[in-house]
């Protein structure tokens, strides 16, 4: 059974250079972010390929956007009275409206929750901010309903994904966050695929002109129990990308069963394991940054109820080939790439190996949730 699941998506660098002072419009940037952190730790984060803040705890302030100047850090912020005094500051990319407007807002302690925050209120707080500020893009992240429609923390407009496609009119970047490797629930848990579906869904929503991001789990979170591994980190963010995602904001926080703000840089293996992604799609920015090619991969999986997702760049003489099996289950994998012909080799990156290709066929063993990066040569 010939079986596609690709984002073909017309991803470009050159889409931030609308803002002046937006991120980095340089094909070799790609953003990767880290949540709500204190600057203090900025080099820390640097050093682990992490090159974007999203968010500062009550700020910005003069002194935390000093810091990021310093560590060579940039933000996306709060458009407070602090930030509109400083947009002529290199270090702020970005405003951002407040975290998971889409989710059931607190009435205060003890006083439980009412309805998320109306997208008709969120599309109007874009035009402001806009409006005071129209040399930078505006970021929205939502919450676990953009994936999972059955999310209970959406309140009263639980199982109302028609909500979304109102939202995404309140700004430039869209962003979402469902962590499905500590996730309680059992429609979730484990279920890696519910990341995959969200950007997927988000992307779909969005208009042509919209960047899509979206956040990525890599502590124990809230779960005494479970934390991600390594490996289910790398699935997450290569699903991600696959998918169209433009960019990563990594969620370091631990809260259970202590609060840890940066529990990933007290976590060795999975800093090292973080540090090693991130290393790598700075390495590719500039192919992830470029046009993915539509049409340019059929796939044959057995068994067939295992979708693999894929996505097919080229650049220069090399057919670059991403792909991830978006189940826990192993699959034997074909691929027919119609752009090689003759004897070619797909280079299958950080795994040592080398497979022949064969009149642009190749097949290869995908284990569990399995990634695998392969660069063709061989084109005519």
């Amino acid at each position: 059974m010939l079986l596609c699941l690709s984002a073909i998506v017309a991803q470009a660098a050159g889409s931030y250079g609308r803002w002046t002072h937006g991120p980095s419009a340089d094909p070799d940037f790609f953003p990767i972010a880290v949540w709500l952190q204190n600057p203090d730790n900025a080099e820390r984060f640097k050093a682990a390929g992490i090159n974007l803040y999203v968010g500062l705890w009550r700020g910005p302030t003069a002194s935390q956007l000093e810091t990021l100047r310093q560590a060579g850090m940039s933000v996306i912020c709060h458009q407070n009275a602090t930030g509109l005094a400083h947009t002529n500051h290199p270090t702020i990319v970005g405003w951002m409206h407040d975290d998971e407007p889409d989710n059931a807002q607190s009435l205060g302690e003890g006083r439980g929750y009412g309805p998320p925050i109306a997208p008709a209120t969120i599309v109007a707080d874009y035009h402001k901010l806009r409006a005071a500020d129209p040399t930078r893009p505006i970021l929205l992240n939502l919450g676990q309903g953009v994936a999972w429609d059955n999310w209970i923390g959406r309140g009263v407009r639980r199982n109302h994904p028609e909500d979304y496609p109102e939202y995404v009119r309140g700004a430039d970047i869209l962003s979402f966050d469902i962590y499905p490797a500590v996730h309680p629930h059992p429609e979730v848990a484990g279920k890696l695929e519910f990341v995959a579906r969200g950007v997927e869904r988000l992307r779909g929503w969005a208009g042509p002109d919209q960047l899509v991001w979206n956040c990525i789990e890599c502590t124990r979170i809230s779960n005494t129990e479970v934390k991600p591994t390594p490996d289910q980190v790398r699935t997450e963010v290569w699903m991600s990308l696959i998918h169209g995602s433009q960019g990563l904001i990594y969620f370091v926080h631990q809260f259970q069963p202590t609060f840890r703000e940066a529990a990933l840089l007290d976590d060795p293996e999975m800093l090292e394991a973080v540090t090693r992604i991130n290393r790598q799609i700075q390495q590719l920015a500039p192919v992830l940054n470029s046009p993915s090619l539509t049409d340019a991969v059929t796939v044959n999986v057995v068994p067939a109820e295992v979708p693999v997702a894929c996505m097919v760049k080229r650049q220069g003489e090399a057919t670059w080939l991403f792909a991830v099996a978006m189940r826990p289950e192993r699959a034997e994998v074909t691929f027919r790439l119609p752009g090689i012909s003759g004897a070619a080799v797909a280079e299958v990156l950080d795994e040592s190996r080398s497979i022949p290709v064969r009149n642009g066929q190749f097949s290869d063993v995908f284990e569990p949730y399995a990634v695998h990066l392969y660069r063709a040569r061989g084109i005519r």
